[in-house]
């Protein structure tokens, strides 16, 4: 009888789940495709701004600094292995901490990573990357903001990084992609229903861009921006 019982058990658990991912997948697939700001005005925007791909993860990249905000202040040349104070534009991806600093492929991508992940129980953090231009193509997408639609992205972002008597927390680790970038303490965390793209896509929510309703993935973003 406890044989029966445990296999109804963990026959409710694989149907629960078999559920819950089809109801994710068809939530990933539809939900992107319903329109946030569609119909966003273009007159008086100056400012340029990107968003940025590499295939599974995006950035917003915004000018390094300008006459509205200049982001060397708490983010600095200094802390990326280049030092190079010739770059023009800085490139913000959020996610979470784990994937970042113990994952620079999927080869080393454990388990436990993965789980904390989509799960939520691990922190999260900002990976800011500095570049001295950009080149439009399918994975980078060039776009003009006003100026109050930059200060209200500039308030997203700032929102996003833990603060330590008003400073970036910078992290501290060799794990960084390059010459050019280093990692902050973030707030927030990161899951199956709040991932990397989701931040991106809600910092342009925050600026009145053209956006998802919501998304998980890249592509959920750039469908409205196939024009």
């Amino acid at each position: 009888m406890e044989i029966k019982k445990m296999l109804r058990f963990f026959l409710k658990l694989i149907l629960g789940f078999v559920s819950f991912l089809l109801v994710y997948i068809l939530g990933a697939f539809l939900l992107p495709k319903i329109p946030v700001n569609a119909d966003v005005k273009q007159e008086g925007k100056t400012i340029p701004i990107y968003i940025l791909s590499n295939g599974v993860h995006t950035d917003i990249v915004l000018p390094v600094k300008n006459h509205l905000f200049d982001w060397t202040k708490n983010i600095k040349y200094e802390n990326t292995i280049a030092k190079d104070s010739t770059a023009q534009l800085i490139a913000f991806g959020w996610g979470d901490k784990g994937f970042y600093l113990e994952t620079p492929t999927w080869a080393d991508l454990k388990f436990s990573t993965a789980l904390k992940a989509a799960t939520g129980l691990s922190a999260s953090a900002i990976h800011a990357t500095f570049y001295k231009s950009l080149k439009e193509n399918d994975r980078c997408k060039k776009i003009f903001v006003s100026e109050s639609e930059y200060q209200k992205l500039v308030s997203f972002i700032n929102n996003s990084f833990q603060l330590d008597s008003d400073n970036f927390m910078k992290i501290e680790t060799n794990a960084v992609y390059g010459k050019h970038d280093a990692f902050y303490e973030a707030k927030g965390k990161y899951s199956v229903f709040h991932t990397c793209n989701t931040w991106t896509n809600n910092s342009l929510k925050a600026a009145n861009q053209r956006a998802a309703f919501w998304t998980p993935t890249d592509t959920g973003i750039f469908y409205h921006y196939k024009k």
